[in-house]
């Protein structure tokens, strides 16, 4: 029984940790941006895009890992 809520609580720590950082990098996103856009319009664009992407491909690897774990 332990077990599970040791597992819960680990869960719920890793996504606060996860989406606390993910806060953080969105809110100074707009002036990386625009400080990056200054040098060359895609780059800023591209550091837009690959944000947003870093933020589901955390959460997708993080579900494939529970998954292998859970066999």
């Amino acid at each position: 029984m332990t077990d599970k809520k040791s597992e819960t609580r680990s869960t719920a720590i890793a996504a606060a940790i996860i989406l606390l950082a993910a806060m953080a990098l969105l809110y100074l996103m707009p002036d990386i941006i625009v400080r990056l856009g200054n040098v060359s319009p895609w780059l800023g664009t591209g550091f837009g895009v690959l944000v947003i992407l870093a933020f589901f491909l955390v959460f997708w690897l993080r579900a494939r890992y529970q998954r292998r774990k859970s066999r």
